[in-house]
């Protein structure tokens, strides 16, 4: 994980963290009672959505274990690789609370500042590094901040 932290950026690595214990209902009390869930990839893969509102119990080997974990613009990004999958999590605190939740499996995601010159002018914040899936062929999808 990178080293620099910040509050938002703190909260997401406790809820990691909790997750790898097995304390999921302490993991749950970090997020608002009307978290906004989006997911894209198949739905066999909704496994934090599922561990977090208590549908699957606990995950039969399936680790969210990051191994980057970045702020950017609003948004704390997390990735990481377990059974085979790819994936990306997209996570918004607002006052240490996560509010929104976007979990991307096997997709290359990229986030881009819209910028204020010309209809064309973004800047890439951050990219996806799936180190095992670089010879092959992912779904992109582009965040705009």
């Amino acid at each position: 994980m990178e080293t620099s932290t910040t509050p938002n950026k703190n909260v997401i690595e406790l809820l990691y963290t909790l997750i790898t214990r097995g304390e999921t209902e302490e993991a749950t009390r970090l997020m608002a009672s009307d978290l906004e869930w989006w997911f894209h990839g198949p739905p066999r893969r909704q496994h934090m959505m599922m561990l977090l509102t208590g549908q699957s119990g606990a995950l039969t080997g399936f680790r969210f274990e990051p191994r980057r974990v970045v702020e950017v613009g609003e948004w704390v990004v997390a990735e990481g690789e377990e059974e085979g999958a790819y994936w990306v999590h997209v996570w918004t605190v607002k006052d240490g609370v996560i509010t929104q939740f976007r979990e991307y499996f096997n997709t290359w995601l990229t986030v881009r500042e819209v910028g204020q010159v010309g209809p064309t002018k973004m800047d890439t914040l951050w990219q996806s590094e799936p180190r095992a899936y670089l010879g092959r062929s992912l779904p992109c999808l582009v965040l705009a901040v």
